[in-house]
Order: C-alpha cells, then sequence, then structure tokens
C-alpha cells in the first residue's frame, strides 16, 4: 500500500481540494485511481441512525432499524465506564454491519445550563465524569473498526441561533470547564475523528478556529484524525484548512473546493495545510476499511445490554419507608400517558429508529406485579382533560401501589430547542396531587433527558429518575421497580430546588449576538457548592435498596484507599467519589469542591472491598494563563471521599508542593471567591476575559451571509418579512401540535450561508450574496442576481465535477 505522503503527492489540487469537503450528505469523496474509498457517516450517540431514501440531517427520512440504546444523560448517572464500554462497542458492531464507518458520537458537551435543548444528548455538567464515560464509548466504538467522533468542540452550550452564537469564555475556564472532557478523550482513547461545533468561540468559528484546532487539539494534545464539521457548520473553507478543520460536511458542492484552490493559486492559502488535511482523509478512509469483514450483531443482546444499562442508570431519589422494591403481587395501577406510549430518546439528528420498543404497561404485566388496570390520566399536550383525570383517580382508588410515569413531552426538549422552564406540565401535577389524594402509597417515575423542578416532591411517597431509557427502557424500569436490579444511578447533573437557582439562570439562552460565560468556572454543583445555594437532589446523589458505609480512608497526595461496605441484606452498588478543593488562598477563583475521581463498585450483601482510587495528573492542576501551561499552586488542598457532593465524610488536608508558589486573588476578581455572580460587572468579566468584553449587539445595516434568518423579521425586504412570517407562523404551529419541527428550527438558527453549504452544490456562495442583495431591499436588481448566480453556479458546478472525475477516475 502506498504511504499516505506519497498518495498524497500523486493527487491534483483539485483533487485535493474536493477532498475537504463531503460527496454527498453522508459520504466522502472517492478516488479511484489511487484506490481510496469514499466513507459512510451515521449519527449515532445511542444508536446507529443511517437514512435510508431520500437522506437529511435532521431525523426526517426514515432510517436502518439499530438499538436504540439509552441516551448519554442517562448512561451517566450509571458512573460505570465499563458499561459505557460495552455500549461503546455494540454501537461500534452495529455501524459495521451497516456499512458505516464513522460515527457521528459521542457528544460530550458540559451541561451549563439544565435549559440546554440538547442536554439529553450529552454525560454530565462535570468534565472528568463526561471525558471519562465518553472515552469509554470511544474505545468501544474503536475496537470494531468503526471511527468515533466526539462532539461537538468546542463551547456549544445553547440551542438558540446555535450556529451564529459567539460563546464569550475566559481562556481557564475555556480550559478547565469545557475542554477537559475533549482532552480526556483524546488522550486517552485517540479517536479517529472528532467533531467541531457550529458556534463561534471568542470571535472565531470552532471549524476555522486556530486556538481550539491547530493549539490545543492538535499541538497541546496530539490528535492526529479528522476534524470534521457539523453538518451546515463550515464558513469559511480556506480558514478552515489553514487552522485544521479537516472534512467539511455535508457537501456544499464543488463551491469550497473551487474556493480552496483560488487560495493556493493566490498564494493566500499554503498548499502545505491543504496536504496535510488530506493525509488527515486519507489515514481516516484507511482506518475505517481496514477492517475485512462486516461485523455480526446478535440484536437480542443489544436490546439486552440497552435493558441492563437503563435499570443501573435509573436514579433512585426517594424511597419513604422502603415502598420500593414492590413485591410480587402487588396490586399497581399505572397511570399516565407514558405507560403506553414511552419518551425514550431526544428528538433531531439522534433520533433511532429501534429494533423493537418496550412500554411500562406490557412490562409491568409481563411481570410478577398484579397490574389492576392502566389509565392515561393526563394529555400529553398538556390540554385539561377531566375525564382522562376521573379514570385515573378512580383507578388508583382501587390499588395498592400507584406507578405514576410522568415526564417531559417531546416538545420541551429537542436539538434546536432550548427548553423554557424546568417545570412539569401543570397537568401532569394535577393528577399526581389527585391521586395521591386518594393513594398515598403514589411512585412517580420520571422520563426526562435532563432534571426538572421537584415542588411536589412530598406528593410522591418514593421517585425514581429513569431519564430517556432507550428501546427497552420500560423492561429495566420494571426491573428496578420490582427490585429485580438495584438502583445504581447517581445524579450526573444538579437538580435545582429552582431554576433561579442555578449560575446563568439570568442570561440562558443568550438572545444577543454573543453568549458571555461570565459565571466562569461555577457550573452545576460548583456554584451552588461555592455560593452556599440549596439544592432539591446534588450531584452524585442516588438511593440503593441496600445500604453502603465508607471507612478506613488512606489519602495521600497519590491517591485515596477507602473501604466500601455493603451493609444491607441484599446486592446493590455504590459510587466512591473524591473531591478536592483549595484550603485558604489562591491566585486564581476556585469552586469550593471538584470531583477528582470515582470508581462504581458492585458488592454482595454483607460484602466488602478495599477500593484505590489513583490521582492522576488533573487533580491539583489549574490553567495559568500568564503562561498559558498547566500548573499547580503551592498550598493546601481538602480531599473529601464520600458518595455525593453534599456527602462528603471521610476528609483530609494535603500540603502540595506545586510548581507555582501560593497566590492570592486579584482584588478585581473578589466576587469570583464566593461564586457572588451578581456581582460580576462588566468590569469584572473583562478582567477574568484578559480584555475587553466584546460588543453583543447585532450589527446595524444590511444583513450578511452570517446573520441568522430569524432577523428576516427585520429585513427590509417586504418580501423577505412575509418569508419570515411564513417559518414563524409553522413554527407556532409544530409547538402548538407538541411536536418540534427540525426543519423550520434549523433555519431560525441557522445564518444565510446554510443556503448553499447545505444545498449539495445546487446554490453556491455567489447566490447566497445575490438572495442577500434581495433581502436587504434591491428587489430588482437581487432577483437579477440571483437568477445569474443560479445559472453560473451551475454552469461551474458541472465544470468542476466533470474535471474531478475525469482527473479521478484516470489511469495512473
Amino acid at each position: 500500500m502506498t504511504d499516505i505522503e506519497t498518495l498524497v503527492s500523486e493527487l491534483t489540487l483539485l483533487e485535493k481540494a474536493a477532498l475537504l469537503s463531503g460527496d454527498n450528505t453522508w459520504q466522502t469523496r472517492p478516488i479511484p485511481r489511487v484506490d481510496l474509498r469514499a466513507v459512510w457517516m451515521s449519527d449515532g450517540p445511542h444508536g446507529i441512525r443511517k437514512q435510508l431514501g431520500s437522506a437529511d440531517h435532521l431525523g426526517i427520512a426514515g432510517s436502518e432499524k439499530a438499538t436504540c440504546f439509552p441516551t448519554a444523560a442517562t448512561v451517566a448517572s450509571s458512573w460505570d465506564e465499563s458499561l459505557a464500554g460495552e455500549i461503546g462497542a455494540a454501537l461500534g458492531r452495529e455501524a459495521s454491519a451497516q456499512g458505516v464507518h464513522v460515527l457521528l458520537g459521542p457528544g460530550l458537551n458540559i451541561k451549563r445550563s439544565p435549559l440546554g435543548g440538547r442536554n439529553f444528548e450529552y454525560f454530565s455538567e462535570d468534565p472528568e465524569l463526561a471525558g471519562r464515560l465518553a472515552a469509554a464509548y470511544v474505545r468501544g466504538i474503536q475496537s470494531e473498526g468503526v471511527a468515533a467522533t466526539p462532539k461537538h468542540f468546542a463551547v456549544n452550550s445553547q440551542e438558540l441561533r446555535r450556529m451564529v452564537s459567539d460563546s464569550v469564555v475566559d481562556e481557564r475556564t475555556l480550559r478547565e470547564i469545557y475542554l477537559t472532557a475533549f482532552e480526556i478523550v483524546v488522550r486517552e482513547a485517540e479517536p479517529w475523528a472528532i467533531m467541531s461545533a457550529y458556534n463561534l468561540i471568542n470571535g472565531a468559528y470552532a471549524h476555522e478556529n486556530p486556538h481550539l484546532l491547530r493549539d490545543i487539539l492538535r499541538g497541546e494534545w496530539g490528535f492526529d484524525g479528522a476534524v470534521i464539521s457539523d453538518w451546515g457548520g463550515g464558513n469559511d473553507a480556506v480558514a478552515a484548512v489553514a487552522a485544521g478543520g479537516t472534512v467539511e460536511m455535508p457537501s456544499p458542492g464543488f463551491d469550497s473546493a473551487r474556493a480552496i484552490v483560488a487560495a493556493v493559486e493566490a498564494g493566500e492559502l499554503a498548499e502545505a495545510d491543504v496536504d496535510t488535511r488530506v493525509a488527515e482523509v486519507v489515514a481516516l478512509v484507511r482506518r475505517v476499511t481496514a477492517r475485512a469483514e462486516a461485523a455480526v450483531v446478535d440484536l437480542d443482546a443489544h436490546h439486552a445490554l440497552a435493558r441492563r444499562a437503563a435499570a443501573e442508570s435509573a436514579v433512585l431519589l426517594k424511597n419513604d419507608d422502603a415502598l420500593l422494591p414492590l413485591a410480587a403481587g402487588t396490586r399497581v395501577a399505572l397511570v399516565g400517558d407514558f405507560v403506553r406510549r414511552p419518551r425514550y430518546q431526544g428528538a433531531g439528528s439522534s433520533l433511532v429508529n429501534p429494533t423493537r420498543l418496550s412500554t411500562l404497561a406490557e412490562s409491568a404485566i409481563a411481570s410478577p406485579l398484579d397490574v389492576v388496570g392502566v389509565a392515561d390520566g393526563f394529555r400529553r399536550d398538556g390540554a385539561p382533560d377531566t375525564r382522562l383525570l376521573t379514570e385515573a383517580v378512580d383507578l388508583a382508588s382501587r390499588a395498592d401501589v400507584v406507578v405514576l410515569a410522568l415526564g417531559l413531552p417531546e416538545i420541551a426538549e429537542s436539538e434546536g430547542l432550548d427548553r423554557s422552564s424546568l417545570a412539569l406540565p401543570a397537568a401532569q401535577l394535577e393528577v399526581l396531587r389527585a391521586v395521591r389524594a386518594v393513594n398515598r402509597r403514589t411512585v412517580v417515575v420520571l422520563a426526562a433527558g435532563g432534571v426538572v423542578e421537584t415542588p411536589w416532591l412530598e406528593d410522591a411517597a418514593a421517585l425514581v429518575h429513569a431519564h430517556l431509557g432507550g428501546q427497552a427502557g420500560a423492561e429495566a424500569l420494571v426491573d428496578v421497580l420490582t427490585g429485580a436490579v438495584d438502583p445504581g444511578g447517581r445524579l450526573a447533573e444538579t437538580m435545582p430546588v429552582a431554576l433561579s437557582d442555578t449560575a446563568t439562570a439570568a442570561s440562558f439562552p443568550s438572545t444577543r449576538r454573543t453568549a458571555e460565560y461570565r459565571e466562569g468556572p461555577f457550573v452545576g454543583y460548583r456554584y451552588t457548592e461555592t455560593a452556599g445555594v440549596p439544592v432539591a437532589f446534588p450531584f452524585g446523589f442516588g438511593l440503593s435498596y441496600t445500604s453502603f458505609a465508607l471507612s478506613d480512608p488512606e489519602i495521600t497526595a497519590e491517591g485515596v484507599t477507602v473501604t466500601l461496605i455493603n451493609t444491607g441484606a441484599r446486592a446493590g452498588s455504590d459510587v466512591v467519589q473524591v473531591y478536592v478543593g483549595r484550603v485558604g488562598d489562591s491566585r486564581v477563583p476556585r469552586p469550593d469542591a471538584e470531583l477528582a475521581t470515582f470508581a462504581k463498585v458492585h458488592l454482595d450483601a454483607g460484602a466488602s472491598a478495599r477500593v484505590h482510587l489513583p490521582f492522576g495528573e488533573r487533580v491539583f492542576r489549574y490553567f495559568d494563563v500568564p503562561t498559558d501551561t498547566w500548573q499547580v499552586e503551592s498550598g493546601r488542598y481538602r480531599v473529601t471521599v464520600g458518595r455525593h457532593v453534599q456527602d462528603r465524610a471521610l476528609a483530609a488536608e494535603l500540603d502540595i508542593a506545586g510548581n507555582v508558589a501560593a497566590g492570592t486573588l486579584d482584588p478585581m476578581l473578589a466576587p469570583y471567591r464566593d461564586a457572588r455572580l451578581s456581582e460580576v460587572t462588566d468590569a469584572v468579566f473583562a478582567r477574568l476575559l484578559g480584555r475587553p468584553v466584546p460588543p453583543s449587539d447585532w450589527p446595524s445595516g444590511p444583513l450578511g451571509i452570517n446573520d441568522p434568518m430569524d432577523r428576516l423579521a427585520g429585513a427590509r425586504s417586504a418580501l423577505a418579512r412575509g418569508a419570515f412570517g411564513i417559518l414563524d407562523r409553522r413554527r407556532r404551529a409544530a409547538e402548538a401540535k407538541g411536536t418540534p419541527d427540525l426543519n423550520i428550527l434549523f433555519l431560525f438558527n441557522g445564518p444565510f450561508r446554510v443556503i448553499s453549504k447545505m444545498s449539495g452544490g445546487l446554490a453556491t456562495r455567489r447566490l447566497t450574496d445575490a438572495l442577500l442583495t434581495l433581502v436587504n431591499g434591491q428587489t430588482f436588481r437581487g432577483i437579477g442576481r440571483v437568477v445569474a448566480a443560479f445559472f453560473g453556479g451551475r454552469r461551474a458546478e458541472k465544470h468542476t465535477r466533470d474535471a474531478f472525475r475525469v482527473a479521478s477516475e484516470r489511469s495512473n
């Protein structure tokens, strides 16, 4: 086989440029004359979504059946790297069997706010937990010869205007909170690809951000794979090549290839940069086509794995008087619309067509429980329904125990749409109150990809957060309710008392041009623990049907060793959690406690284990902005060990000799000392940033190619404003139906450039510029330019496509 350097040297400039964008929606371009195959990419954070028929990336077209595993938000609650690795390997096998070479996942963005519409696809608010679980997925996927693509790199925290929003974040927070999970994945799992995010980071789009891609990803972490743009996330193809972005997806036709060729010929782009990016493409193709035969999949085994994963990830939050587990023969009323129509995954590009789907009704009836009846109780769209409520109350009054399935409807959390609140629909809570009035033994089971407020907690005798459990989630839930499986889940995300208690409550999602990360490192429990904000359920919390005790800690600078004892009468699992915090002054703002390491431990009744948790280089480090390096500040640290962030009874203080002397905090940053975020003024944030806060207003004047399309509402052209009216009516209609319209949401959040970037070559950048002439009020001139650009673009596409085909197919 020709070595990669030689192969690249044999390609023409057009061939090389063409390799840096897709051939269609899901495939790269082949070059037959050098035996370079096309490779197929597919969405797949929790299951393969290889589309059938006419392809689109938003979940509209059907896809091949595949095992729908629990989403990342669910599996994160397992805190089990071994389990994550098993799921990753299963995903890799199914991808291989379906001819998918590159799997677009896992997603590991940090949950900056519980309102993030895509949080169900992400693991945690903590980078250590998110990074280690994602690394396990990557190792599993790639063990089957399929490339994993951790995403979305990086600082991609909100769905609103996600393709144009500029995340303004200080360098230390960037490194410690938003990049550490990716760093763990890259250093420990060596992914063959990574997906860049839609948004800008400190003024530069992620796919063309040299600091992110060249300096950090490739320079510091040693990443040698391909950086693939999110679909439609490409902006300036030339800038991407120079910065380290490898492949633009989906196909923009040959528009980007022509721009790259022209830039090289004009001396504006080094051909060596093009060669480096092409070598990354060739390496990816060779890695994912090396397997001789496709994997064989046992779908029954994968369904069983999905069931086990969902059960071991379920979080038991309340269990008054040991109501759970339910004994065989318990007379149970099943109430809730989710009982027969489960919500088991989120909406958007991750939507999987499951091989089978269990319901709570079917699963409970098949169990040792005595199901006395099923009642919907409420409507999914939230409209009051007295008849359904009356039926539910009547049924509840005739049962020993009520299992009430509550949750978020589909419209509440979706790709392209952030949540508007953390509340459950009022109609569901009305049913809870009414049912509880006739039967106090009411067990609430939650289906949601994130957290919810629980002011209704007193009305539930028991509460299980099942998250989004995948195709076998209902069977898993019955396993937990009956005690066939001990609930081993622990929260990977803080459950606040109210949305107003979260660090970004006043600013998320940003509706402005920029999203200012003024909270710095105080995300999730890092904020609540430091600021002393009460929570409903703390990070890392979860109950069990058995009981555990920790004892005999040995805490040193090298790690923690502790004894975990199962003091109960049945087998179960617990998570030993170690946190580290600074004692006394520090030269930088620090949270009160940060997760340093953890271990999931399974123990039989009465058994014990001596658990050793070694410290790595991340435990005491901080990112020192002046020197642009990781350092350890000398001084005293408190190491605490426990079962969640508010249960850290075992502790020791250690004097650590670091690389830099102990210091004191810049007085200007005093509000950050104890997370008094309401006192972070523009001047304070500017000091944290180390530069002036950039303007957040949308610029006045004509709309540009990177302005969001929802700004059509204020366009100069009446025609454009009319088009916006049509889009807005369709968006509102979808919301009223309770089902997100993903195409409309994509357009609303997208800039004008997606017209050419996602047309497969039908539209060019020139055509988009011409449309903007029309949008900006020059109607007749704009129409003329549109017509000329369309036909000119078609001619250019045909010419380039023919030239590429002739070159790529000719004999050497």
